[in-house]
């Protein structure tokens, strides 16, 4: 599953996002944000990462740097 959310990601990234105007107001860009979520987080809880994050992206934010959290390590030392 992981692979086909990053593949349609990828997708849009190379045949439709070159067609628009930019207007990503993060960084890295929404796209690249869920490919990192996914990534790092796996298919369910990358996707949820993504979509909040999406949804931050209207006229009231701010925008700027807002990376991917950290995986937390559920290991105690």
């Amino acid at each position: 599953m992981k692979k086909v959310f990053i593949f349609l990601i990828r997708f849009y990234q190379k045949g439709i996002s070159p067609y628009k105007k930019p207007c990503c107001k993060y960084y890295p860009t929404c796209s690249n944000y869920a490919i990192q979520a996914i990534e790092r987080f796996g298919a369910f809880k990358g996707f949820f990462l993504a979509l909040f994050r999406i949804l931050r992206c209207n006229p009231f934010s701010r925008g700027g740097y807002d990376p991917v959290p950290e995986k937390k390590d559920r290991r105690r030392s």
